[in-house]
């Protein structure tokens, strides 16, 4: 490669500058070099480099196992997926220097610098080992076997690190034939070397249990190392060597779980590492080779409880803990749970691991305060299994299911005893209450569950809750208060609507709490409080429906206090961009109804929070909301009052354009469909902006970007509802005729493509979109040659039903004919008819039977004897699809989603669900689409008597005959 290493090393010093200029120059720079051959043993020969700074040699680390990432096998289905071409390939011959080089420069690197080549060796093999490197294993086998001999543990550590990355694989690989062969060749080459290495690692530290941690801290990490890859070995199924070999193992993990090391070593973050790694492969065993671990459980099971009940101050206590707990869990719930029957047992149990570990500790109040995003993380979002409070909990629910009623008894003296201590003295005992509350919340039975509470929800809820909730000082005891508000949110189903709306003004106050975590709680039980719904019978029937508990007229009196403090809660520091209070603001808006002064000063504010994240987009989630919280603004307000339509566009129009024009691109299918909403509260004429947006969106390369695309398609549907006669000037119905035709072309949007000729059909007379009837049919039945999927025709079928409903069946069926003669004939038979009873949604369905119930009865060419039997195969699809029980999926209760936290930017569109298109009926007129049909043939019956009756016995199944049948006596007509 003719780039000099001083080059390189300036590149990499640069793009290490906090100043953006260099730092863009550098990587723009690197990113040019990558392409060409030879880069990456530059990169790697760089790394190499003992005179180059370290944090150079680490950058190049870096970047050279992204650069393997990419380019070792570069995969043409993402390159597609993201419109841009695969980088070059890594040419062979360089692939073969880089597996030459790897494992000896991995092993002389310096320490931070070693895990990065660690994985790039990880990356190489996940394509390449072991067909395509057979050379891999036999020498890390050997490297590791003379290292060991050495005592060389720097190098044994690296070489076992390089083999943990390699043999992970299998534990996240699916299971196949392929990944056992592979399984089978490491366990052939590895599992005997690595025994050797574990076993004389444990005689040196056998004879140095009391030495200095220096000594001890590297074998720990080797041992660590090694439990790792037992566990990787062990995860697809127990091989025969380490079943033949499970005493060596299981002696060495219990002494390391049972032996008292120096307090120095205790201390040591790596000996508790180890003793975690242990307990994962113990639980393994427990989870996967029951019977064979049998005899060991015993013996296990007691050296883990001593260890938990043991106090310890390494950084590593807390993951040994989860992990040591977790496996008492998993024991817990095996056929082995008499271990924990005793009362005895479960007393101490209870007194010695649970309760202590769900008590609060400096670094959890540590991390409240300083890092709430993780705090909530922890607590709410379902990510704390693996904190000490959640897995005591598991432990305790995972013995209650053999001995529910003592562990219940023991709960809840555990909890008066609690309440108790913190009555004595609550300035002082307050974390008592703390607890108290998290065991309530923590054990509640899930969804669905048949367990009971355990204690009375409503009377907890009253005597310790609310006195939380109604304390005038928002600021005071904040963790206390986060504990309330979310035993508010779990247990918000149960507590009584009056109960409720008491306290909703003083939910409203500790939005504006100092604690990011108390005022993220109190938003996200509003929100939450927003979502119940209750069970309603509908009158005279088993019919029973959902119907949301709160409503406009229960928020309505605090919308006013609500509004301000969410909006003064963004104000707060590092609650500029809270998701918990975006959300809230979103639910408010979708369910309250706004005074216009209320409206008009939320839409200034949501203006000025957008034109702030526009600077910068970088909660995706968060962002997400705004937009939804702007939509249902729109959606509820400009609708109820045409008058704010002018103070909307005013304050969103600049910061819009703004995204538009600085090309904001994770916002444009955002922008677009705000506009779209605007474009249909607004009443023609439209002003100059939205014309000349109009244009931009009639332009081809508006349409490059994919993501993009499905907020266009809803922004030129509303332009082509509100302005149709915009149209006939300029072309500029072509250019939307192009525009379908390129969606239809490509199977992801062809679906849109639909959508746009369906808003063409229902809002242009005949005589403006009959000129092109000929270029839509050609491409259509061009694409369906190749494109024969139920999707594509389904869309196809309603087209074509839309056209016909739209203009009558004589205009459908000569617009396709003259594409060539008897067309229409060839795409009934093999795709209308069988597809027809495919259809679903109801305003598909009602337009789908009218328009084939309109074919069979007006058409000449369907209503020819020489068509007889045709004829009789639609009506007996209509016929079907009018039986078919129609279950309508993805309809939202009452219109509130509960969207989901995980939203995220990617070239897949995200929909505002509040900023949805309103689907509208093409025929209002026709209330009855049964009736419609029956009456419609019993009317052509009559005109020729006995003909269509001997058509139906022929042709159409007996059992939609009976149906026919029975329809007509329903509505009181008659086949003759």
């Amino acid at each position: 490669m003719d780039i000099s290493p001083e080059t390189l090393v300036s590149w990499f010093l640069h793009s290490l500058s906090p100043e953006p200029l260099p730092r863009r120059n550098a990587e723009a720079s690197l990113a040019a070099a990558a392409d060409r051959p030879g880069f990456a043993i530059a990169l790697l020969q760089l790394v190499a480099a003992p005179a180059v700074e370290e944090q150079i040699r680490l950058a190049a680390a870096v970047h050279f196992k992204n650069h393997l990432r990419s380019r070792w096998a570069p995969s043409s289905s993402a390159a597609e997926e993201s419109a841009a071409p695969s980088p070059p390939a890594i040419p062979a011959p360089e692939k073969e220097q880089i597996k030459g080089l790897i494992v000896s420069l991995m092993l002389s690197a310096p320490p931070r610098v070693q895990p990065q080549l660690s994985e790039a060796l990880a990356v190489v093999s996940s394509h390449d080992f072991p067909q395509s490197w057979p050379s891999l294993l036999p020498e890390l086998v050997t490297s590791l076997r003379n290292a060991a001999a050495a005592d060389d543990y720097r190098a044994v550590n690296g070489l076992l690190g390089a083999a943990t990355s390699l043999f992970s694989k299998f534990r996240i690989s699916f299971d196949n034939n392929a990944l056992r062969l592979d399984l089978k060749y490491c366990l052939d080459g590895f599992a005997a070397p690595l025994l050797e290495v574990y076993l004389k690692t444990s005689r040196l530290i056998a004879s140095n249990v009391a030495g200095p941690p220096e000594t001890l801290r590297p074998l720990f990490e080797s041992q660590r190392l090694c439990c790792e890859i037992f566990h990787s070995l062990n995860s697809i199924e127990l091989p025969e060597f380490f079943e033949e070999h499970m005493r060596e193992w299981m002696t060495e993990f219990l002494a390391y779980l049972g032996t008292a090391y120096s307090p120095a070593v205790e201390a040591e973050g790596t000996l508790d590492a180890l003793r975690a790694s242990v307990c994962e492969n113990l639980q393994l065993y427990m989870e996967k080779n029951e019977e064979e671990f049998k005899d060991y459980l015993n013996d296990f099971a007691s050296t883990v409880w001593k260890l938990l009940m043991t106090p310890g101050s390494s950084p590593s206590r807390d993951q040994l803990t989860v992990t040591a707990i977790k496996f008492l869990t998993t024991v817990s719930t095996s056929v082995h749970h008499s271990l924990f029957g005793s009362p005895e047992v479960l007393q101490r149990i209870c007194s010695s691991i649970v309760f202590p570990n769900i008590r609060l500790r400096d670094e959890d109040e540590e991390l409240f305060d300083m890092n709430y995003i993780e705090y909530i993380r922890r607590d709410i979002e379902g990510s704390d299994i693996d904190t000490r409070r959640r897995i005591a909990c598991e432990l305790l629910k995972g013995i209650a299911l053999n001995y529910k009623d003592q562990v219940t008894t023991l709960v809840s003296m555990q909890i008066q005893e609690m309440l108790k201590v913190y009555a004595a003295n609550p300035s002082e005992n307050w974390k008592e209450k703390d607890s108290a509350i998290y065991l309530v919340v923590a054990l509640a039975p899930k969804a669905g569950s048949s367990g009971g509470y355990l204690v009375d929800v409503e009377s907890f809820f009253t005597s310790v809750i609310v006195p939380e909730l109604q304390d005038q000082d928002v600021n005071a005891s904040p963790m206390l208060k986060a504990g309330a508000l979310k035993f508010f949110t779990v247990f918000r189903d149960q507590i009584p609507k009056q109960a409720v709306l008491a306290l909703l003004s003083h939910l409203a106050r500790f939005i504006i709490s100092e604690s990011n975590v108390v005022h993220s709680y109190a938003a996200n039980c509003i929100e939450k409080l927003l979502l119940v719904k209750d069970k309603v019978s509908v009158p005279g029937s088993n019919v029973v429906s959902l119907t949301p508990r709160y409503g406009a007229v229960d928020i309505n009196p605090f919308l006013p206090q609500l509004m301000t403090n969410l909006f003064n809660a963004l104000q707060f520091p590092e609650s500029q961009e809270n998701s918990y209070v975006m959300k809230c603001i979103m639910r408010v808006l979708g369910v309250g109804n706004l005074s216009s002064e209320v409206a008009a000063h939320c839409v200034s504010r949501l203006a000025l929070v957008l034109t702030e994240v526009c600077k910068n987009p970088r909660n995706p989630t968060f962002n997400h909301y705004l937009f939804e919280s702007i939509a249902a603004l729109i959606g509820r307000s400009c609708e109820k009052d045409q008058a704010l339509v002018p103070v909307f566009e005013a304050s969103l129009f600049p910061v819009l354009q703004k995204i538009l024009v600085d090309d904001v691109t994770e916002f444009w299918p955002y922008a677009f469909q705000i506009f779209a909403q605007l474009v249909e509260m607004s009443k023609p004429p439209l002003s100059d902006s939205y014309m000349q947006l109009f244009l931009v969106l009639l332009s081809p390369e508006s349409w490059k970007r994919s993501g993009n695309v499905p907020a266009l398609v809803r922004l030129l549907q509303a332009y082509l509802q509100k302005v149709p006669n915009e149209l006939k000037n300029e072309g500029r119905l072509h250019q939307v005729i192009l525009i379908s035709i390129n969606l239809i072309s490509v199977s992801r949007t062809e679906e849109l493509g639909f959508y746009v000729l369906n808003t063409v059909v229902e809002n242009l007379s005949c005589e403006i979109v009959a000129p092109y009837f000929k270029e839509i049919w050609s491409a259509i039945f061009t694409r369906l040659q190749s494109r024969r999927v139920v999707k594509f025709v389904k869309s196809l079928v309603i087209f074509m039903s839309l056209i016909l409903v739209k203009h009558g069946p004589n205009v459908l069926v000569d617009s396709i004919d003259a594409l060539q003669q008897g067309l229409f004939m060839q795409i009934l038979q093999p795709f209308w008819i069988p597809n027809l009873k495919l259809i679903s949604g109801a305003t598909e369905i009602k337009l789908a039977l009218v328009a084939a119930t309109r074919l069979v009865c007006e058409s000449p060419i369907l209503l020819d004897p020489s068509s007889s039997e045709i004829w009789g195969k639609m009506l007996d699809s209509i016929i079907t699809l009018l039986a078919r029980p129609d279950q309508f999926s993805g309809e939202l209760e009452n219109g509130e989603p509960d969207i989901p936290e995980t939203v995220g930017y990617s070239a897949a569109f995200a929909r505002l669900h509040y900023g949805g298109k309103k689907e509208e009926d093409p025929l209002k007129e026709i209330r009855d689409p049964k009736e419609f049909m029956v009456t419609s043939i019993s009317r052509l019956s009559a005109s020729s008597p006995g003909r269509y009756r001997t058509v139906i016995e022929k042709c159409v199944d007996p059992a939609n005959q009976s149906a026919l049948l029975q329809l007509c006596t329903t509505y009181n007509c008659s086949i003759v």
